[in-house]
């Protein structure tokens, strides 16, 4: 299932559907992500936010609820299901094709390294499960819901994991696509 998901990925990463990729993403980063950014850190304060947490415990997510105040968390709580919605789509389809674009130039048809096109897959997932579940912990701010909140910082943890390792295998793939026909 997964290499034929690849596989699907890979066929439909051509090099005008990756380049708008990048442009929807860069113009994304560019535009909405220090809108969305200045919107966080007018109610979060010195805070912080569980999104750009590389890890945190279910007591700081509470310490960033109690901070947030009502209308900060109801804030949150929207952008979770709006921004944070649209953003993981943006980077999951950018991610996704600049690999496989990348991979078709430097792995053979039958190379399992092709399957680094479904890192972004991971991160998109964890990334959904840390927006549900730390918009759960703060929607429910005074009604402790301990397991969720230890959980969140796990899904963000590993968020950043597989989106590191997305971009480093994007990098990696890049310097070889550049340096392969150079030896030749």
């Amino acid at each position: 299932m997964l290499t034929k998901l690849s596989k699907w990925i890979s066929q439909l990463s051509k090099g005008w559907v990756t380049l708008i990729a990048l442009l929807i993403f860069l113009f994304f980063t560019a535009i909405a992500l220090p809108d969305q950014s200045a919107k966080v850190a007018s109610y979060s304060g010195s805070a912080g936010s569980p999104d750009l947490s590389v890890y945190y415990s279910a007591d700081d997510l509470y310490a960033m609820a109690e901070t947030y105040g009502e209308v900060g968390r109801q804030d949150y709580i929207l952008a979770r299901f709006s921004f944070d919605l649209l953003f993981p789509i943006i980077y999951l389809v950018f991610l996704c094709t600049a690999i496989s674009w990348v991979n078709q130039r430097i792995y053979k048809p039958e190379s399992s390294w092709k399957l680094t096109n479904l890192l972004p897959c991971a991160a998109l997932l964890f990334d959904l499960l840390e927006n549900g579940s730390a918009a759960l912990v703060i929607s429910r701010f005074l009604t402790l819901t301990p397991v969720v909140a230890a959980m969140a910082g796990f899904f963000t943890l590993l968020k950043w994991l597989f989106i590191g390792s997305s971009m480093g295998v994007l990098v990696v793939g890049i310097v070889l696509a550049v340096v392969r026909p150079l030896k030749k």
